[in-house]
Parts: structure tokens; sequence; C-alpha cells
């Protein structure tokens, strides 16, 4: 088993996309992966097409009879599953404050999956709780960065979260890359952004980049992945190719 977070505190970067293209291009190529949607928001589980959610993460997370295999839902893709969120989900920021092994929930439920599954985190856009428990369960870390010089100051207090987790509940973690989301080669501004990162961060900045593309919101429209609704379109390519690099970095 190997478990990404997919973590990033700023909003709007390309994570849920980035979590369902990832996950649809590595299940396209043979292999078994589960979605895990651990943002309130739940907009991972909207585009992946679940309608009806009967029992979500926050149950996972605060009900210690339910285990995984209690809400895991094919999706209509082969080798893709999906753990669906709901908004009841943004209570267990409140409720797990005082619980016990407050970061480690996550973690245990995930025990037992086969092990070539391939689980992906959909974190919320914050530091707290929800994003701590999938840090601690993970073997690694995908940072998405939107190509702009905000995004690069959000990075540097993300990175330091890491080490904390790093520190005291996942000596394991890793960061496994830096993926540029939103990019347009057209802007001088985003040229120099992804120049910064890559002089900074070296090979730890993927070599895919995620283009700036309106089709992202036709997908979202769809419930569909970008890469099944527009297989040829640059951004689906891009993330063929972080697929790759994913795999690779293993």
């Amino acid at each position: 088993m190997r478990v990404i977070a997919v973590a990033n505190q700023k909003g709007g970067v390309g994570k849920t996309a980035s979590v369902l293209n990832l996950g649809a291009a590595l299940a396209e190529v043979g292999e078994s992966v589960l979605l895990v949607d651990a943002d309130p928001q739940a907009n991972l589980t909207t585009i992946a097409g679940v309608e009806e959610v009967e029992l979500s993460t926050h149950d996972l997370l605060l009900s210690p009879d339910i285990q995984l295999r209690d809400l895991m839902l094919m999706t209509r893709w082969d080798n893709l599953a999906v753990v669906p969120s709901e908004s009841a989900l943004a209570a267990a920021e409140v409720e797990l404050s005082s619980a016990h092994a407050r970061q480690q929930r996550l973690a245990q439920k995930l025990q037992g999956l086969a092990k070539r599954t391939v689980v992906l985190i959909d974190t919320p856009p914050s530091l707290g709780f929800l994003t701590i428990n999938a840090l601690t369960a993970a073997d690694e870390v995908l940072i998405p960065v939107q190509t702009s010089y905000l995004a690069m100051q959000g990075l540097r207090q993300l990175l330091r979260t890491v080490e904390r987790v790093q520190d005291r509940s996942n000596q394991k973690l890793r960061v496994l890359g830096l993926l540029l989301t939103m990019y347009d080669a057209r802007t001088r501004h985003a040229q120099e952004v992804k120049q910064r990162l890559s002089d900074h961060f070296g090979d730890l900045v993927f070599d895919a980049v995620i283009p700036r593309t309106v089709a992202f919101d036709y997908a979202t429209v769809a419930a569909e992945p970008l890469i099944h609704l527009r297989p040829h379109s640059p951004a689906a390519q891009a993330y063929r190719e972080l697929a790759k690099e994913v795999l690779k970095r293993a």
C-alpha cells in the first residue's frame, strides 16, 4: 500500500482536480486506486460521480465501529474507488480536538488495505486536524502549487507543518514532489515562478506541469475526470505524465 496526501492550505490550487485525474491516470495503467475525500467541501466526491452519501469520512474518523470497507464505493471507471465526504466532516475539526489518538484516526483505518493499492487523499485548504490526519497516514505528500508568488509564500508554511508531522507523528513522511498547476506559459509571471521553484527545489519539482484550461470546468460539470472527458487535451496528457513520474519515484 502506498498512501499519498495531496495537500496545500491555500485553496484553488488544483488539489481536487489533481487527486481525481492522477488517480484516474494511475487506474488507467492498471494500478488499484482509492481516493479518500477528507475535505468537508466534498468536491472530489461530487466530481467522482457519487450522488448519495450514506457513510462518509466523518463516520470513518469519529466512529470506532465504522471501517473502510463500510464506505468504499467503486466508481464507474475500472480500478478506481472513492471514500466519500460530506459537509458534516467540518465538525470533525472540533470533535477531534479532544479525541484520543486524534492525529492517527485515518492511519488506523487505512491499515489492512491490499498491498497494491495506491491511496490518494484530498485534503481541505487548511492545516487543521483533517490535514494532519492525512499527513500522519501518508507515506508521501504531493503539493500542488499554483504558479503565482502568493502561492509560493503559502508553501513555506506547509513545509513547516510537514516537518512537525515528521517530528511528532510520522517519521516516514516525505515530500513526493511539487506539482505546478494552472500554468500559463504565455505570461512572464508564471515563467518566473516556475523558474524560482525549480532553482530552489530542484528535482522535487515534477517535470509534468498542469496548464490552465477551462476544460477542468467542463469536467466538473460532467462529473468525470478530465483524462476521460478530453483524453487528448494537454492537461490530460500532463496528468498521464505525472502518473508516470509518481510511479517512478516510488
